[in-house]
């Protein structure tokens, strides 16, 4: 007789990233896909809270503080058997990160860790290839986040190539758009400031060969394909939702012409997004445009389920 199957194990992931602290739980099975349990998100704004020598101000300590210890607690009431938490792109950049996170620790109980560009990259690949699986073959895997943009291409779990640019779209609307909506000249030069960031990744992925399938992930690019027609995230996760190049290049010039306060009005962009939209559509059209990517198929996981899955390979479900 087989035996019972093993009781499912109770996962948290706490993910501070540019813009938004998000706390996922969810259910962890062995040989089974981890099922959501609760999601929270707090829209921390964390980029903004840097001052001009690229410390973490005062008040965003004490605020990214009291935002940890809360999601400790749900996480706590929500019988999270383990927790983890790791920062991305704002707190990496931070000059006073250490100090910073130290504090975090020493109150909250919470140990962070930031998690490199690279890293963050192939965890996020790494989240692609489970949902996609092998038969997608190789894929060139992309994800704009506040204040980063990582691409990672492969055959394997392991990317071939990983690339982590500081392209996120909360960090270019702080350096380099300056009006709402933005003028035509910040855009030509946001534009050519993308296209020399992201042109000596093109070299490194020519030479892994031609993907099979291009994804993107993030709320950026998803946005961006709800603008572009892709059928509603209520619908749920296993519904395809593909953005094309074709209709990314007359949404950019839709969301570059208003302002922010507009853009709430167009399907899938929340308030908290509507500024920045502008500056990661830049970003998702030029790297398409140098990628010679006609097409993106957008995934529902990314880098807090890298983390998990990553995590899952380590723990024992007897």
């Amino acid at each position: 007789m087989p035996a019972p199957p093993a009781q499912p194990l109770r996962l948290g992931v706490i993910d501070i990233g540019s813009n938004t602290v998000h706390l996922l739980v969810v259910d962890a099975h062995h040989g089974a896909a981890p099922r959501p349990a609760a999601s929270e998100r707090v829209p921390l704004r964390l980029v903004e809270l840097l001052d001009g020598g690229g410390a973490l101000s005062v008040s965003g300590e004490h605020a990214l503080i009291d935002c940890i210890r809360d999601l400790r607690r749900q996480a706590e009431e929500l019988a999270v058997f383990d927790l983890v938490a790791f920062a991305t792109s704002a707190l990496r950049d931070a000059t006073n990160s250490d100090q910073v996170l130290a504090r975090l620790r020493s109150v909250t109980g919470v140990a962070v860790e930031v998690l490199p560009g690279e890293d963050e990259a192939r965890l996020t690949f790494l989240a692609v290839r489970r949902w996609l699986g092998w038969s997608a073959g190789r894929l060139l895997a992309m994800d704009i986040g506040g204040g980063s943009l990582e691409i990672g291409a492969g055959m394997d779990e392991e990317p071939d190539v990983v690339a982590s640019l500081p392209l996120g779209a909360s960090r270019l609307t702080r350096d380099w758009l300056s009006t709402d909506p933005p003028t035509h000249r910040q855009l030509a030069e946001l534009r050519r400031y993308v296209r020399a960031q992201i042109a000596p990744v093109v070299g490194k992925l020519y030479h892994v060969g031609e993907p099979t399938r291009a994804v993107a992930t993030s709320k950026t690019f998803r946005s961006l394909a709800r603008i572009a027609g892709a059928e509603p995230y209520s619908r749920g996760p296993y519904v395809r939702r593909v953005l094309r190049r074709t209709d990314l290049e007359a949404v950019v010039k839709t969301v570059c012409r208003m302002p922010s306060a507009a853009r709430v009005s167009l399907p899938g962009v929340s308030a908290s997004r509507a500024g920045q939209l502008a500056a990661g559509a830049v970003v998702a059209a030029e790297t398409m445009d140098l990628l010679s990517v006609d097409e993106v198929e957008i995934c529902p996981w990314a880098l807090r389920e890298g983390i998990i899955l990553r995590r899952l390979d380590t723990l024992n479900f007897g």
